[in-house]
């Protein structure tokens, strides 16, 4: 047994010790996704694979590794661990991602005994999917990339060099993916020094009971916030776009939330169904963005660990979009950065004070690549744009945020897209207008605007562009996303996500949605309508359209006089939710 002082010591050393495989991570890789953005998820395990201690980056990533370290151990078995092993594992419907998100994970053993696991998940650029940089449009898991079934990278310590043959003459980008994966094999032998070394001071024994205690004891923090929520039943629907093959149809998701003393239920029947296009979620990437809502919902301000998601039950349709099956492809995982606000959307129903309105929805994802011309080799740079987050009964939302999917994240930086890349930045700013209207507005979201200065191709990853951010008690949406090709010209083209073959001096705008509003916007105060108008997040003309104030832009003041009469009129009276 380990007392309670001892397993304190050790949780803050396990964290520690996942922190540390983060920075090591950042320093080895070759790829900005993951040095400069923080796509990456990274986690060390108890024997059972359940996460213990996390280094945060993309939320859903944590709990899709104890995921696929759980399947890998119902796979191959623990007495076929080995000392020294590390493992690639990207099949899909074991591994909760895409191809391009390999999960990388070691044994952790003591004294010949199987203690744990170091895990480390990122993205890396090419693995022979059937299209560089990313697929928007296959429909089986055979043309998304090399798969590996939990295969070994090292044999007790020994690299297998036929394993990154094979990666480096299937790859269109070798140098730069076989780096990025000998980053995380890093990362995982840092965690798996630290875990031993934990276990070599305390002892195999005390480290495991405070695993199993420091779970315990998250597994009552989350019971003990669940039974503060109110008890109920609700559903919520919203779409994808599409699935990027039936371009024409929206892609529905519903969720309904059952919270009862003893657990949250999220289930997804009623969900699209024969989703031909690679939108399809794994299991185990619907159980972790689950397990993201409920996180916020319980026990947002301590660290992640699997007794956290004990009352926590998710049901599927299996061959649904929200469990892909064999060979169902998956490839573009946006859905799984949607429907996490299905589930809050839900829940506002029950409790709006709790909950915020919807966030401009998307990870605006851009992504370019091609040949740069300054050097001859292949280039490929990405990244999320940030955007407004919903407003919530305490105030406004954030203007210009990463998504709540990836709280850990950043974006990537205009002078490192441009040194590294013929790309230039024409202008990067918030977008006025674009947060949803009400008593708490709507954060703003962004606008970065890009020019190619030579031939390439701009993958644009934006799926919620057909559906307005929902408010919450009497708000007003906020704007959707948008990519815009060639904006103020003859050859413009409003889209979302989208494969584009750019030609040099060919420009493109990813323009982010904003948050919805909440409660009432004739409810808000003048003065913090005149401040959001000289903050630039609202215009003149919206401030009388949407909120009833006149500002007179001569001397930045509120005209009280026409305020209280155009609040007053019939144009403007208090709007329903939606």
């Amino acid at each position: 047994m380990s007392d309670a002082i001892t397993t304190e010591v050790i949780r803050h050393a396990l964290l520690a010790g996942a922190e540390e495989m983060a920075r090591n991570l950042c320093r080895t890789a070759y790829n900005t996704v993951v040095y400069e953005i923080h796509d990456y998820g990274i986690g060390l395990h108890d024997a059972d694979g359940d996460v213990v201690a996390d280094a945060p980056g993309i939320a859903v990533f944590t709990r899709a590794n104890d995921h696929g370290v759980k399947k890998s151990i119902e796979f191959l078995g623990r007495e076929r661990m080995r000392p020294g092993d590390v493992y690639i594992l990207n099949y899909p419907y074991w591994a909760s991602a895409h191809t391009l998100d390999p999960l990388v994970f070691a044994p952790v053993h003591h004294e010949g005994e199987l203690i744990g696991f170091a895990s480390c998940r990122i993205h890396v650029l090419d693995l022979k999917q059937k299209n560089p940089g990313y697929v928007l449009d296959s429909t089986d898991m055979y043309s998304e990339g090399l798969v590996f079934p939990v295969t070994r990278l090292y044999r007790e310590g020994v690299q297998d060099d036929d394993v990154f043959n094979i990666i480096r003459f299937n790859s269109r980008m070798p140098e730069r993916t076989i780096g990025d994966i000998q980053a995380q094999v890093s990362a995982c032998v840092t965690g798996v020094r630290r875990m031993s070394g934990i276990a070599a001071t305390y002892g195999a024994g005390k480290l495991s009971s405070a695993m199993a205690a420091i779970n315990d004891h998250g597994e009552r923090l989350a019971r003990l916030a669940l039974a503060r929520l109110p008890r109920g039943m609700w559903s919520a629907e919203d779409i994808v776009d599409s699935d990027g093959v039936d371009l024409d149809r929206p892609i529905r998701l519903r969720a309904t939330v059952t919270v009862t003393d003893e657990e949250m239920v999220v289930d997804w029947t009623g969900s699209e169904t024969g989703v031909r296009g690679p939108i399809n979620l794994p299991l185990g990437q619907t159980h972790a963005l689950c397990s993201l809502i409920f996180k916020a919902m319980t026990t947002p301000d301590t660290p992640v660990v699997a007794g956290n998601f004990r009352p926590l039950r998710v049901v599927t349709v299996p061959g649904s979009v929200m469990h892909a099956e064999p060979p169902m492809p998956t490839f573009t995982l946006w859905t799984g950065l949607l429907a996490g606000e299905v589930v809050l959307k839900a829940l506002a129903q029950g409790m709006p004070e709790l909950v915020p309105a919807c966030s401009g929805g998307d990870v605006s994802s851009m992504m370019g690549l091609g040949v740069n011309p300054r050097t001859g080799d292949a280039w490929l740079e990405a990244t999320n744009e940030a955007v407004g987050f919903g407003g919530h009964a305490g105030g406004d939302g954030e203007d210009g945020i990463m998504h709540l999917s990836e709280p850990g994240c950043r974006n990537n930086p205009v002078e490192v897209l441009e040194t590294k890349s013929p790309m230039v930045i024409e202008s990067y700013g918030y977008v006025p207008d674009s947060g949803g209207a009400g008593r708490h507005r709507g954060g703003v979201g962004v606008s970065r605007v890009y020019r190619f200065t030579s031939e390439s191709t701009g993958i644009c990853l934006v799926y919620k562009t057909r559906s307005a951010p929902w408010p919450i008690a009497g708000g007003r949406p906020g704007a959707s996303a948008r990519i815009v090709l060639n904006p103020g010209t003859e050859r413009e083209v409003v889209q979302g996500g989208s494969y584009n073959h750019l030609a040099a001096g060919d420009v493109l705008a990813n323009i982010t949605g904003g948050g919805g509003g909440y409660g009432d916007p004739l409810a808000r105060d003048p003065e913090r309508v005149l401040a959001d108008v000289v903050n630039g997040y609202v215009s003149v003309e919206a401030a009388a359209a949407e909120y009833g104030v006149v500002i007179d832009a001569g001397s930045w003041t509120v005209d009280t006089t026409a305020t209280t009469a155009l609040r007053n009129s019939r144009d403007h009276r208090p709007v329903s939710a939606p």
